[in-house]
């Protein structure tokens, strides 16, 4: 098939076309001026991206005019393609790269291209715990775009992963990076919301499968791995793996809503930079983002590696190349 993905670069689109491209499907990536491009091997990939950088700038993230196309020239591009996978989406606001911008009106842009163009196939990304009426603007912004997606009229799938970790990915590396220079760890609300990690892996599988799975159609799948583990738990996963003892410093919701405040106005507004830390973040991990997973196991076959094991290869790999020489303090 030939395949567009947005967000190609980022963290699960880099390994969505490693697999794409394993299995021989023509795969085109969209550019930061609001072209498509070929991919040759995956390998040369431009380095990672903020995904909206990539797919967002140019005309298509511009709010389309009442009933005109601000783009015509990428409608000419899309033609000829069998499917898109609509991987953009941002966790961090700065400028217009806002989660309005990029989780639903881009969608909504892309949306529009692919029924122009004769698109049939569209693949989206979501995120476990989006709903309707959600206390989060990421999880609002994110139902909006499904709702685009569902009204569409092409055959939509839509994934729903929980946190996913993989080498290079944002979270597990982020604390490990953390545990590396600071002897404490701070854990908002004490660490006690649930997650259920899928690996990367599995994820990029699911949209490779889904290509050609007409049982997908239609329809809305949560991702998740098989382990349920808090915040804390995950923590001390990664100082195990890393063979590093943290101080593990409770952070109150209240405490660490103004930080993220703080945070949000020194980077996004001052250095025009993603803040470490938003409200939005906060306040997700007020709830537990946990799900019943056994559709999407059973479609598409996954199997899930133990949490520990795996973070277990990639981690253990990053330590040994950025740890100081034996004797060093």
């Amino acid at each position: 098939m030939k395949v567009l993905v947005t967000g190609g670069t980022g963290f699960v689109g880099r390994e969505v076309v490693r697999q794409l491209t394993a299995a021989a499907h023509e795969v085109w990536l969209w550019t930061r001026a609001g072209t498509v491009v070929a991919v040759g091997q995956p390998s040369r990939l431009p380095p990672p991206q903020s995904p909206s950088r990539l797919v967002a700038a140019g005309k298509i993230s511009e709010t389309p005019a009442a009933g005109g196309d601000t783009c015509p020239t990428t409608a000419t591009n899309l033609t000829g393609f069998d499917a898109i996978i609509h991987l953009a989406g941002i966790i961090n606001e700065v400028g217009d790269q806002t989660f309005e911008n990029v989780h639903t009106r881009l969608t909504e842009k892309i949306v529009t291209l692919a029924k122009r163009t004769g698109v049939k196939r569209f693949l989206h990304i979501s995120a476990l715990g989006t709903r309707a009426n959600a206390t989060a603007r990421y999880h609002q912004t994110k139902w909006a775009a499904e709702e685009i997606v569902r009204a569409s009229g092409l055959d939509w799938t839509i994934f729903r992963p929980s946190i996913i970790y993989g080498p290079g990915d944002g979270f597990v590396n982020l604390f490990a990076r953390l545990a590396r220079f600071s002897p404490v760890v701070p854990l908002i609300g004490g660490g006690r919301t649930k997650f259920q990690p899928v690996s990367v892996e599995n994820v990029a599988r699911c949209f490779v499968a889904a290509l050609n799975e007409p049982a997908a159609c239609g329809k809305v799948f949560n991702l998740a791995g098989e382990d349920v583990l808090t915040m804390r738990e995950m923590v001390e996963t990664v100082l195990r793996v890393t063979r590093r003892r943290r101080l593990l410093l409770p952070l109150p919701f209240a405490i660490a809503r103004t930080q993220a405040a703080l945070a949000e106005f020194c980077f996004a507004k001052l250095l025009r930079r993603p803040p470490p830390l938003n409200r939005d973040q906060v306040t997700m991990l007020r709830e537990d983002n946990v799900s019943d997973t056994h559709q999407a196991d059973e479609l598409f076959g996954l199997r899930h590696e133990p949490f520990a094991e795996a973070i277990a290869r990639y981690l253990q790999q990053a330590r040994q190349a950025t740890d100081p020489p034996a004797g060093y303090h």
